[in-house]
């Protein structure tokens, strides 16, 4: 982290940028949250460690109308969203220095307490100059350990790989994390009966509590003005949980990013309720690769997305009936 603070002061200091978007410390240590640097002296609160999983990509969107160039630092992962937000035109790259930051797989507070352990206070081993193979877990009851590979985002177990798509530098290793299928979850299911799906998501979706985590965070989520905010229609408003508008708006937003959508997994690991919303948007992504050849949103800046490109050879609607 030292050389990237490092090289953050430069950068400052010569003028080739104006300000840092980045990390700063939140209110417990594994909470960081976005946040810009605009002098030197500001980056003492600067930090880059194992819970530093935020996407930066869609804060791009209006660092690009300020004066002067942004740096912003990218995980591999987070690339191919600002990939795809040049694409649409949605961010300058000419008002963006990108450094590509090492990853080793970004972690979950949420697994950690999923293994028992309670009154976290620290802990120790997230850090990128200390790295370690088991996080030590300081807690009120004294020392606790787990495994690093065992509490990372579920994201990070079907890594898209360490490789950054666009950057101007690189600083840090990155560390290879995918042990799983990308598309095992909507596998297992596709393999239910229509009965069993509906029942599925109907439990997952009617946790929500429409705070609109999920889209707020969403690097395709980049309209200027969004149906769901507007007051003429219910839809501005907290539905019901059990309602069925409570599913469109999940339905509809998936529709939204289809064929844009890079698998980010952003909307999931904000959900304050733990709904595993990326995975209708992966369920688009394994059908568009199936119908209309393998394609990953945002690996280049100039490829045309399938759902935007007609082609003879496209599938025809009925398809989706055949299936049955």
């Amino acid at each position: 982290m030292q050389e990237l603070i490092k090289r953050a002061k430069e950068l400052l200091a010569d003028g080739t940028v104006a300000r840092v978007l980045g990390w700063k410390a939140g209110d417990m240590p594994w909470n960081p949250e976005p946040a810009y640097f605009e002098t030197e002296e500001s980056l003492k609160e600067f930090v880059y460690d194992g819970f530093c999983g935020a996407n930066l990509s869609k804060y791009m969107i209006e660092a690009s109308k300020l004066d002067g160039k942004t740096l912003v630092c990218l995980k591999p992962c987070d690339t191919y969203s600002f990939n795809q937000l040049i694409k649409e035109h949605r961010v300058d790259r000419e008002k963006a220095y990108i450094i590509g930051v090492g990853c080793r797989g970004k972690l979950d507070i949420e697994k950690i307490r999923e293994t028992g352990i309670k009154g976290i206070t620290d802990i120790k081993g997230a850090q990128i100059e200390n790295e370690a193979d088991t996080l030590t877990v300081e807690t009120l009851y004294g020392e606790k350990t787990v495994e690093y590979k065992d509490a990372m985002l579920s994201r990070c177990y079907v890594c898209k790989g360490k490789e950054h798509k666009i950057y101007d530098e690189l600083i840090g290793e990155s560390r290879e994390t995918k042990d799983a299928d990308r598309f095992a979850e909507v596998e297992m299911i596709e393999a239910m009966s229509p009965e069993e799906r509906f029942a599925f998501f109907q439990k997952e979706l009617s946790k929500c509590i429409r705070c609109n985590a999920c889209r707020n965070v969403c690097p395709a989520c980049s309209c200027r003005k969004c149906v769901f905010d507007s007051t003429k229609f219910d839809s501005a408003q907290k539905a019901n949980s059990d309602s069925f508008e409570e599913k469109m708006f999940h339905i509809i937003r998936a529709f939204h990013v289809a064929g844009r959508c890079t698998d980010c997994g952003e909307c999931s690991r904000v959900c304050p309720q733990g709904i595993p919303l990326h995975l209708f948007n992966r369920k688009f992504i394994k059908d568009i690769d199936q119908f209309y050849g393998e394609y990953q949103a945002g690996e280049d800046t100039d490829s045309k997305g399938p759902l935007t490109n007609y082609t003879f050879d496209d599938v025809e609607p009925s398809i989706v009936g055949e299936r049955g």
